[in-house]
Protein backbone atom coordinates (compact mmCIF):
# COMPACT_ATOMS: atom_id res chain seq x y z
CA UNK A 1 0.00 0.00 0.00
CA UNK A 2 1.27 3.39 -0.55
CA UNK A 3 2.15 5.24 2.23
CA UNK A 4 1.27 8.79 1.44
CA UNK A 5 -0.95 10.41 -1.17
CA UNK A 6 -1.20 14.47 -1.86
CA UNK A 7 -3.47 15.96 -3.38
CA UNK A 8 -2.13 19.04 -4.93
CA UNK A 9 1.04 19.43 -6.75
CA UNK A 10 1.50 23.09 -5.85
CA UNK A 11 4.72 24.24 -3.39
CA UNK A 12 2.87 22.89 -0.44
CA UNK A 13 2.44 19.37 -1.98
CA UNK A 14 5.40 19.22 -3.53
CA UNK A 15 7.77 20.09 0.09
CA UNK A 16 5.25 17.37 1.59
CA UNK A 17 5.99 14.66 -1.03
CA UNK A 18 9.87 15.50 -0.44
CA UNK A 19 9.99 15.74 3.02
CA UNK A 20 7.86 12.02 2.73
CA UNK A 21 10.83 10.89 0.41
CA UNK A 22 13.44 11.89 2.76
CA UNK A 23 11.99 9.76 5.40
CA UNK A 24 11.90 6.94 3.35
CA UNK A 25 7.89 7.18 2.15
CA UNK A 26 6.24 5.92 -0.66
CA UNK A 27 4.87 8.95 -1.85
CA UNK A 28 2.05 9.75 -4.97
CA UNK A 29 1.17 13.12 -6.14
CA UNK A 30 -2.40 13.47 -7.90
CA UNK A 31 -2.34 16.99 -9.76
CA UNK A 32 -4.56 17.44 -12.92
CA UNK A 33 -2.56 20.13 -14.31
CA UNK A 34 1.08 19.63 -15.49
CA UNK A 35 3.84 21.88 -16.50
CA UNK A 36 5.24 24.01 -13.99
CA UNK A 37 2.20 25.77 -12.39
CA UNK A 38 1.35 29.30 -11.13
CA UNK A 39 -0.57 31.53 -9.06
CA UNK A 40 -0.93 34.83 -7.82
CA UNK A 41 1.53 35.02 -5.61
CA UNK A 42 4.09 37.74 -3.35
CA UNK A 43 7.27 35.50 -4.63
CA UNK A 44 9.03 36.66 -1.47
CA UNK A 45 10.69 34.45 0.31
CA UNK A 46 11.58 35.16 3.75
CA UNK A 47 15.02 33.40 5.50
CA UNK A 48 13.12 30.77 7.11
CA UNK A 49 11.38 29.74 4.06
CA UNK A 50 14.83 29.35 2.58
CA UNK A 51 15.67 27.03 5.18
CA UNK A 52 13.16 24.65 4.69
CA UNK A 53 14.15 24.95 0.77
CA UNK A 54 17.87 24.21 1.74
CA UNK A 55 16.67 21.13 3.57
CA UNK A 56 14.89 19.93 0.61
CA UNK A 57 18.16 20.12 -1.45
CA UNK A 58 16.12 22.69 -3.42
CA UNK A 59 17.67 26.36 -4.28
CA UNK A 60 15.75 28.15 -7.08
CA UNK A 61 16.90 30.89 -9.15
CA UNK A 62 15.82 34.57 -7.88
CA UNK A 63 17.30 37.92 -6.77
CA UNK A 64 18.33 38.44 -3.19
CA UNK A 65 16.31 40.29 -0.82
CA UNK A 66 17.84 41.85 2.16
CA UNK A 67 14.47 43.17 4.27
CA UNK A 68 10.92 44.84 4.06
CA UNK A 69 10.37 48.44 3.58
CA UNK A 70 6.74 49.96 4.68
CA UNK A 71 6.14 53.34 2.08
CA UNK A 72 3.46 55.60 2.35
CA UNK A 73 2.51 59.15 2.86
CA UNK A 74 5.71 59.94 1.82
CA UNK A 75 7.13 58.33 4.53
CA UNK A 76 9.41 55.08 4.21
CA UNK A 77 11.20 52.64 7.20
CA UNK A 78 13.22 49.65 6.08
CA UNK A 79 13.77 46.60 8.60
CA UNK A 80 16.92 44.17 7.64
CA UNK A 81 16.37 40.29 8.26
CA UNK A 82 19.25 39.91 10.81
CA UNK A 83 20.17 36.52 9.94
CA UNK A 84 20.52 35.69 6.46
CA UNK A 85 18.73 36.53 3.77
CA UNK A 86 15.28 36.46 1.53
CA UNK A 87 14.72 35.70 -2.36
CA UNK A 88 12.47 36.63 -4.93
CA UNK A 89 11.57 33.85 -6.83
CA UNK A 90 9.12 33.82 -9.54
CA UNK A 91 6.06 30.96 -8.66
CA UNK A 92 6.78 29.02 -11.65
CA UNK A 93 10.73 29.09 -11.38
CA UNK A 94 10.31 27.73 -7.71
CA UNK A 95 7.46 25.30 -8.75
CA UNK A 96 10.06 23.72 -11.47
CA UNK A 97 12.84 23.39 -9.17
CA UNK A 98 10.44 21.52 -6.15
CA UNK A 99 8.95 19.44 -9.31
CA UNK A 100 12.54 18.21 -10.42
CA UNK A 101 13.67 17.61 -7.12
CA UNK A 102 10.82 15.43 -6.02
CA UNK A 103 11.26 13.60 -9.05
CA UNK A 104 14.44 12.72 -8.42
CA UNK A 105 13.72 11.84 -4.59
CA UNK A 106 11.58 8.94 -6.09
CA UNK A 107 7.76 10.56 -6.04
CA UNK A 108 5.37 9.44 -9.21
CA UNK A 109 2.99 11.72 -10.26
CA UNK A 110 -0.32 11.01 -11.20
CA UNK A 111 -2.19 13.48 -13.69
CA UNK A 112 -6.04 13.33 -12.30
CA UNK A 113 -8.58 15.19 -10.75
CA UNK A 114 -8.41 14.06 -6.78
CA UNK A 115 -11.70 12.09 -6.92
CA UNK A 116 -14.22 10.84 -3.96
CA UNK A 117 -12.02 10.82 -0.40
CA UNK A 118 -12.91 7.65 1.87
CA UNK A 119 -11.44 6.14 4.37
CA UNK A 120 -11.70 3.27 7.34
CA UNK A 121 -9.22 2.77 10.47
CA UNK A 122 -6.38 1.80 8.02
CA UNK A 123 -6.76 2.94 4.66
CA UNK A 124 -7.51 6.23 2.40
CA UNK A 125 -9.30 5.66 -0.77
CA UNK A 126 -8.85 8.70 -3.63
CA UNK A 127 -10.28 7.49 -6.94
CA UNK A 128 -8.70 4.29 -7.67
CA UNK A 129 -5.55 5.10 -5.15
CA UNK A 130 -5.44 4.04 -1.59
CA UNK A 131 -2.73 4.80 0.91
CA UNK A 132 -1.98 4.82 4.23
CA UNK A 133 -2.92 8.73 4.44
CA UNK A 134 -3.77 11.44 2.20
CA UNK A 135 -2.02 15.00 2.82
CA UNK A 136 -4.64 17.52 1.18
CA UNK A 137 -2.71 19.95 -0.34
CA UNK A 138 -5.18 21.24 -3.10
CA UNK A 139 -5.28 25.17 -2.27
CA UNK A 140 -7.01 28.62 -1.03
CA UNK A 141 -10.59 26.69 -1.68
CA UNK A 142 -9.57 23.22 -0.89
CA UNK A 143 -12.33 20.85 -2.64
CA UNK A 144 -11.19 17.81 -0.14
CA UNK A 145 -11.21 20.42 3.07
CA UNK A 146 -15.09 20.98 1.93
CA UNK A 147 -15.81 17.49 0.67
CA UNK A 148 -14.79 15.73 4.51
CA UNK A 149 -16.55 18.33 6.45
CA UNK A 150 -13.76 20.55 7.62
CA UNK A 151 -14.75 23.50 5.65
CA UNK A 152 -15.57 26.29 8.30
CA UNK A 153 -17.31 29.87 7.57
CA UNK A 154 -14.15 32.64 7.44
CA UNK A 155 -15.26 35.79 9.35
CA UNK A 156 -13.61 39.18 9.07
CA UNK A 157 -12.88 41.40 6.15
CA UNK A 158 -12.70 40.06 3.02
CA UNK A 159 -9.94 40.27 0.81
CA UNK A 160 -8.62 39.59 -2.70
CA UNK A 161 -4.96 39.83 -4.49
CA UNK A 162 -3.76 40.86 -7.86
CA UNK A 163 0.09 40.16 -9.39
CA UNK A 164 2.05 41.01 -12.65
CA UNK A 165 5.24 41.10 -13.47
CA UNK A 166 6.56 44.28 -14.74
CA UNK A 167 9.70 43.36 -17.24
CA UNK A 168 11.93 46.71 -15.37
CA UNK A 169 14.92 46.28 -13.58
CA UNK A 170 14.97 46.35 -9.81
CA UNK A 171 15.27 49.43 -8.02
CA UNK A 172 15.44 47.92 -4.56
CA UNK A 173 16.47 44.86 -2.66
CA UNK A 174 13.90 44.61 -0.30
CA UNK A 175 9.74 43.76 -0.20
CA UNK A 176 8.71 47.30 -0.90
CA UNK A 177 5.01 47.33 0.87
CA UNK A 178 3.18 50.55 -0.22
CA UNK A 179 -0.01 51.65 1.41
CA UNK A 180 -3.14 53.19 0.30
CA UNK A 181 -6.10 54.28 2.26
CA UNK A 182 -7.55 50.92 0.46
CA UNK A 183 -4.72 48.40 -0.29
CA UNK A 184 -1.17 47.69 -0.64
CA UNK A 185 1.08 47.15 -2.98
CA UNK A 186 3.69 44.47 -2.35
CA UNK A 187 6.78 45.21 -4.91
CA UNK A 188 9.37 41.97 -4.98
CA UNK A 189 12.48 41.33 -7.14
CA UNK A 190 12.53 38.37 -8.93
CA UNK A 191 14.76 38.52 -11.79
CA UNK A 192 17.73 41.00 -13.04
CA UNK A 193 14.87 42.50 -15.22
CA UNK A 194 11.80 42.02 -13.26
CA UNK A 195 9.64 42.91 -10.39
CA UNK A 196 6.45 41.48 -9.28
CA UNK A 197 3.44 43.25 -8.36
CA UNK A 198 0.73 42.15 -5.89
CA UNK A 199 -1.58 44.22 -4.76
CA UNK A 200 -3.91 43.25 -1.86
CA UNK A 201 -7.50 45.18 -1.50
CA UNK A 202 -10.39 44.81 0.52
CA UNK A 203 -12.74 45.31 -2.90
CA UNK A 204 -12.08 43.52 -6.19
CA UNK A 205 -10.93 45.35 -9.44
CA UNK A 206 -8.82 45.32 -12.07
CA UNK A 207 -4.56 45.15 -11.66
CA UNK A 208 -4.36 49.35 -13.45
CA UNK A 209 -7.51 50.39 -11.37
CA UNK A 210 -5.80 49.15 -8.07
CA UNK A 211 -2.70 50.91 -8.97
CA UNK A 212 -4.15 54.06 -9.64
CA UNK A 213 -4.33 54.19 -5.73
CA UNK A 214 -0.21 54.19 -5.84
CA UNK A 215 0.82 56.86 -8.11
CA UNK A 216 4.34 56.67 -7.04
CA UNK A 217 4.34 53.10 -8.49
CA UNK A 218 2.28 53.52 -11.50
CA UNK A 219 4.23 56.28 -12.65
CA UNK A 220 8.07 54.36 -11.93
CA UNK A 221 6.35 51.41 -13.80
CA UNK A 222 4.12 53.67 -16.86
CA UNK A 223 5.49 52.15 -20.50
CA UNK A 224 7.18 48.79 -19.34
CA UNK A 225 6.18 45.58 -20.87
CA UNK A 226 4.27 43.51 -18.61
CA UNK A 227 3.21 40.05 -18.78
CA UNK A 228 -1.11 38.71 -17.89
CA UNK A 229 -2.60 39.33 -14.26
CA UNK A 230 -3.14 36.71 -11.56
CA UNK A 231 -5.77 37.01 -9.03
CA UNK A 232 -6.91 35.24 -6.40
CA UNK A 233 -9.02 35.10 -2.86
CA UNK A 234 -11.35 35.64 -1.02
CA UNK A 235 -7.86 35.17 0.62
CA UNK A 236 -9.33 34.37 4.37
CA UNK A 237 -10.25 30.62 5.11
CA UNK A 238 -10.74 28.89 7.90
CA UNK A 239 -10.85 25.16 8.93
CA UNK A 240 -12.66 23.24 11.92
CA UNK A 241 -9.80 21.49 12.31
CA UNK A 242 -6.34 20.34 10.13
CA UNK A 243 -6.84 16.68 10.92
CA UNK A 244 -10.40 14.13 10.12
CA UNK A 245 -8.82 10.38 10.11
CA UNK A 246 -5.75 9.51 8.15
CA UNK A 247 -6.78 13.03 6.01
CA UNK A 248 -4.29 16.18 6.85
CA UNK A 249 -4.86 19.64 5.23
CA UNK A 250 -1.16 21.59 4.48
CA UNK A 251 -0.34 24.87 2.96
CA UNK A 252 -3.44 27.59 2.06
CA UNK A 253 -5.85 24.14 2.19
CA UNK A 254 -5.23 24.15 5.78
CA UNK A 255 -6.54 27.88 7.10
CA UNK A 256 -5.50 31.15 5.39
CA UNK A 257 -5.17 34.52 7.52
CA UNK A 258 -3.82 36.59 4.48
CA UNK A 259 -0.88 37.52 2.55
CA UNK A 260 -0.38 40.89 4.59
CA UNK A 261 2.97 39.63 5.75
CA UNK A 262 4.21 37.40 3.13
CA UNK A 263 4.53 33.92 5.44
CA UNK A 264 2.33 31.39 3.57
CA UNK A 265 5.16 29.21 2.00
CA UNK A 266 7.27 29.52 4.81
CA UNK A 267 4.15 27.98 7.03
CA UNK A 268 3.41 25.58 4.40
CA UNK A 269 6.66 24.01 3.97
CA UNK A 270 6.88 23.91 8.20
CA UNK A 271 3.99 22.19 8.83
CA UNK A 272 4.80 19.60 5.43
CA UNK A 273 7.64 18.60 7.48
CA UNK A 274 5.04 18.20 10.82
CA UNK A 275 2.38 15.90 8.62
CA UNK A 276 5.65 13.41 7.71
CA UNK A 277 6.27 13.57 11.12
CA UNK A 278 2.93 12.19 12.18
CA UNK A 279 2.64 9.91 9.53
CA UNK A 280 6.22 8.36 10.10
CA UNK A 281 4.58 8.05 13.59
CA UNK A 282 1.62 6.78 13.01
CA UNK A 283 0.15 9.46 15.09
CA UNK A 284 -2.30 11.68 12.87
CA UNK A 285 -4.43 12.75 15.53
CA UNK A 286 -0.71 15.33 16.81
CA UNK A 287 -0.77 17.25 13.38
CA UNK A 288 -3.27 19.44 14.21
CA UNK A 289 -2.07 20.60 17.47
CA UNK A 290 1.18 20.41 15.68
CA UNK A 291 0.27 22.88 13.38
CA UNK A 292 -1.12 25.37 15.69
CA UNK A 293 2.17 25.45 17.36
CA UNK A 294 3.89 26.85 14.27
CA UNK A 295 1.34 28.79 12.76
CA UNK A 296 0.57 30.61 16.19
CA UNK A 297 2.82 33.39 16.01
CA UNK A 298 2.14 34.27 11.72
CA UNK A 299 -1.50 34.22 12.70
CA UNK A 300 -1.54 35.85 15.84
CA UNK A 301 0.56 38.80 14.65
CA UNK A 302 -1.33 38.45 11.09
CA UNK A 303 -4.52 38.64 12.14
CA UNK A 304 -4.10 41.75 14.42
CA UNK A 305 -2.76 43.52 11.67
CA UNK A 306 -5.58 42.62 9.34
CA UNK A 307 -7.90 43.94 11.72
CA UNK A 308 -5.64 46.99 12.65
CA UNK A 309 -5.95 48.25 8.91
CA UNK A 310 -9.42 47.54 8.29
CA UNK A 311 -9.89 50.78 10.23
CA UNK A 312 -9.19 53.56 8.09
CA UNK A 313 -8.26 56.21 11.26
CA UNK A 314 -5.38 53.09 12.27
CA UNK A 315 -4.34 52.35 8.83
CA UNK A 316 -3.38 55.74 8.28
CA UNK A 317 -1.17 55.51 11.19
CA UNK A 318 0.56 52.20 10.29
CA UNK A 319 3.30 53.77 8.33
CA UNK A 320 3.88 56.84 10.58
CA UNK A 321 4.07 54.79 13.59
CA UNK A 322 6.71 52.08 11.77
CA UNK A 323 8.52 55.03 11.10
CA UNK A 324 8.75 56.34 14.54
CA UNK A 325 9.45 53.16 15.95
CA UNK A 326 11.66 50.97 13.38
CA UNK A 327 13.59 49.02 16.45
CA UNK A 328 9.59 47.65 17.13
CA UNK A 329 8.61 47.75 13.18
CA UNK A 330 12.55 45.88 12.81
CA UNK A 331 11.20 43.51 15.69
CA UNK A 332 8.17 42.78 14.17
CA UNK A 333 9.64 41.83 11.03
CA UNK A 334 12.21 39.49 12.31
CA UNK A 335 9.75 37.84 14.15
CA UNK A 336 7.97 36.79 11.41
CA UNK A 337 10.89 35.85 9.26
CA UNK A 338 12.80 33.09 11.14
Amino acid sequence: MIDLLVGGGGPAGLATALYGAQAGLDVIVVERRRGNLDKACGEGLMPHTLAHLADLGVDPKGRELRGISYLGGGRRVDATFRAGHGRGVRRTVLHAALRDAATDAGVRFVHEDVGPVTQDASSVRVGQLEARYLAAADGLHSPIRRSIGLDRASPGPRRWGIRRHVEVAPWTDSVEVHWAPGAEAYVTPVADDCVGIAVLSSTRGGFDGHLDEFPTLRERLHGHAHGSDRAAGPLRQTAHSRTAGRVMLVGDAAGYVDALTGEGLGLAFGAARQLVSCVVADRPADYDRRWRRVTWRYRMLTAGLVRASGLPPVRARIVPAATALPRVFAMAVNQLAY
